[in-house]
């Protein structure tokens, strides 16, 4: 039985953990939301490296046998680093920017993220490598972390907070508006909606890059010989995914991971 480890500035994580245990349901999982310095986004480099660092010391210590940093911000900023000075394997995340540049046919594509995202090179190398030749209209969600960390996911207030960050996107002929932050998935319902009011009767696509960084996670433990239970004997189905053989840390309040955990 593998033993996963995940981290992330706060709670919006679980939108990856939830992805990766419709593909592997039976495996131990360690979740650890750094909650206590959320959000990330206008962290330094430095400051998301060293927290990046105890992290995964805490997960390694507690058995995990791979580590996803399931945090776009942490990504960008420290996964290499990571790389370079642990054995163990690292799985990213990375905005979805060649899904969505291959589908679009307005030539326009919107990139919701973190000011940390944005600017990171990484972000870039792939903005770049992937969207030649097409527009991409990036914008940070301004509140959006604290929404989800708040569980006000949707509501009046929540529309209005979206709707301030996702405006320019649609005007700027945006059909397809990628998710850069593992936190912002749980706005989806809210985001399609504040979309549709935007613009009526126009195909705009929200890419959630959380399904990809499953499905490379389960490439990774496999080409590793990391054992895994054999997902056709499950009992769990994508309905009702949630294993019991999960633990959630936090360096705060459990409050918000609490809140979250219970909707996934």
């Amino acid at each position: 039985m593998a033993t996963i480890g995940l981290f992330d500035s706060g709670s919006g994580g679980l939108s990856v953990y939830r992805e990766i245990v419709k593909l592997l349901p039976r495996e131990d999982y360690i979740f650890y939301a750094d909650n206590l310095y959320c959000p990330y986004g206008e962290k330094s480099r430095e400051f998301i490296i060293d927290r990046a660092r105890e992290i995964t010391d805490f997960l390694l210590e507690k058995g995990a046998d791979i580590i996803v940093v399931a945090c776009n911000t942490a990504t960008a900023a420290a996964i290499a680093t990571l790389r370079e000075e642990y054995p163990v394997k690292f799985i990213g995340m990375e905005p979805a920017v060649k899904p969505a540049a291959l589908g679009t046919r307005t030539g326009v594509i919107g990139v919701l993220a973190t000011a940390g995202t944005l600017h990171a090179s990484k972000y870039l190398d792939t903005r770049d490598r992937y969207a030649d030749g097409i527009t991409v209209v990036e914008h940070v969600g301004q509140g959006f972390v604290e929404l989800v960390e708040a569980g006000e996911l949707d509501g009046e207030h929540a529309e209005s907070v979206v709707r301030q960050s996702v405006q320019p996107l649609v005007d700027a002929g945006a059909d397809h508006i990628v998710l850069g932050c593992t936190h912002y998935p749980f706005l989806k319902e809210t985001i399609e909606k504040v979309i549709s009011e935007l613009n009526p009767g126009r195909d705009i696509k929200v890419v959630d890059p959380a399904p990809a960084a499953a499905r490379q996670l389960e490439r990774v433990i496999r080409e590793q010989g990391i054992h895994v239970h054999d997902t056709r004997s499950s009992t769990a189905t994508p309905e009702s995914p949630r294993p019991v053989n999960v633990t959630l840390f936090s360096s705060g309040s459990r409050d918000s991971l609490e809140r979250i955990f219970k909707l996934i």
